[in-house]
């Protein structure tokens, strides 16, 4: 269990942990919406947080109904207590996690672990959905639809440094977030993919003059140069040179 002090500070990456340890189900309780204790209305941002995540579970194969989102004021102890008896029955109706949805757990864990890695982005290219106020329950499903969600995927950014163009100035390999970033003096630096969040850091930290970094949709990302091939020789050094 996560207690947090304002539903809108839980993360789509917290909800997605938990299913990947093995969770059966998430419920995440907040203030009525428009009832704000800490007037930053944070509860619409769970709320369409939710919604999102409930199309994300159906793009690795989960029963969304696994996740569930309520809105209550703290005096409502026995609706506090229908919700949950009512959410705790649905959970045991679909059983452990995977089990009704024929999913191997091992796969169904690489699968949303792949997906908690993008978060990052998801989070970054629908932050104005994220953000919206909905007041009637007849707008959730056209929030997120899962044409959208697919195509999100689908069409996720990658980032590749061009080595022609890279001047291992060390810029984007501090600034980066996940320390995805392989270089050093003198030697072209390299992505690793597996660790790459896609957050764009890097793309943003690379000086123009350079413009190094490369922004790569719909279409698969080079690959590294060898490692015996990333030394820069600089005008009056000699290859032998130390990096």
């Amino acid at each position: 269990m996560i207690r947090v002090m304002c539903s809108g500070r839980v993360d789509l990456a917290f909800v997605l942990r938990a299913f990947s340890n093995g969770a059966d189900g998430v419920f995440i309780g907040g203030c009525r919406l428009n009832e704000c204790n800490y007037s930053t209305h944070g509860n619409f941002h769970a709320l369409n947080m939710v919604l999102l995540g409930k199309r994300i579970l159906e793009r690795v194969g989960l029963n969304p109904e696994r996740l569930r989102v309520e809105f209550m004021s703290a005096a409502e102890g026995i609706l506090f207590a229908e919700v949950m008896n009512e959410f705790s029955r649905k959970v045991r109706e679909l059983g452990p996690i995977g089990q009704s949805e024929g999913l191997n757990i091992a796969d169904l864990r690489s699968k949303i672990q792949e997906v908690a890695r993008l978060v990052p982005y998801i989070k970054m290219v629908e932050r104005e959905k994220l953000s919206r106020h909905l007041y009637r329950k007849e707008e959730y499903d056209d929030l997120f639809t899962s044409e959208e969600v697919d195509r999100l995927f689908r069409e996720a950014v990658s980032y590749h440094i061009a080595p022609d163009k890279c001047q291992a100035c060390m810029i984007c390999l501090k600034k980066c977030p996940v320390e995805a970033i392989a270089g050093g003096k003198n030697q072209i630096h390299v992505i690793d993919q597996g660790k790459c969040i896609k957050c764009g850091t890097c793309f943003e930290a690379c000086p123009s003059r350079f413009g190094a970094i490369q922004k790569i949709s719909g279409r698969p990302v080079p690959p590294p140069i060898p490692d015996a091939e990333r030394l820069i020789v600089r005008k009056g050094r000699e290859k032998t040179g130390a990096l």
